[in-house]
């Protein structure tokens, strides 16, 4: 992660608990480190314990990784930061219109069947994805389901965390496109 970016993410992230008085000890590695690593997790595809010895130690990257899974860490700070894009470009933070679509991808032979199905349409065998953006392209929510799913049974599971992130003047009206 460059500077600028770490500069962006630092000021989103959330504030641990023993910062605010609030118990708790201080971490014993950066934040920076931590989501350096798990990034790179990530983006390689590697496993936990194949991380490479630059960063902290695989144990410590990994509890992080479920804390922060745990107490949903990681859907606030995307939160903060497409808030904090949208108010940069001139737009209200939060989205007053959204955008919802969908695509069939193949599963592999290891997918259970209980966990994929068939779209005739696109003659695929496999899940399918159910992505909801504001109007400036950026993530909202994701739903994913069988293949079988048509866009409009999947769309109220898609929308249902959304309310709670709409603003005072009004709700997420989408547009929805198949």
């Amino acid at each position: 992660m460059t500077d600028a970016e770490w500069a962006e993410v630092r000021s989103a992230m959330p504030v641990p608990a023993w910062l605010l008085k609030r118990g708790g000890r201080p971490e014993a590695y950066c934040h920076r480190e931590m989501l350096d690593a798990v990034r790179y997790l990530v983006d390689n595809g590697v496993k936990w314990m194949a991380i490479p010895v630059d960063f902290p130690y695989w144990r410590a990257v990994y509890d992080f990784f479920r804390r922060w899974r745990a107490y949903d860490y990681v859907r606030e700070l995307h939160e903060r930061l497409r808030r904090t894009a949208r108010e940069r470009s001139g737009r209200n933070a939060e989205p007053s219109a959204g955008i919802i679509d969908s695509q069939s991808v193949d599963a592999s032979e290891t997918v259970g069947e209980d966990s994929r199905g068939y779209d005739g349409g696109k003659s695929r065998d496999g899940r399918k994805r159910h992505i909801l953006t504001d109007t400036e392209g950026l993530l909202l929510e994701v739903t994913v389901t069988t293949a079988d799913v048509h866009d409009s049974k999947a769309a109220p599971t898609t929308l249902l965390p959304v309310p709670a992130g709409k603003t005072s003047s009004g709700s997420l009206t989408p547009e929805i496109s198949g």
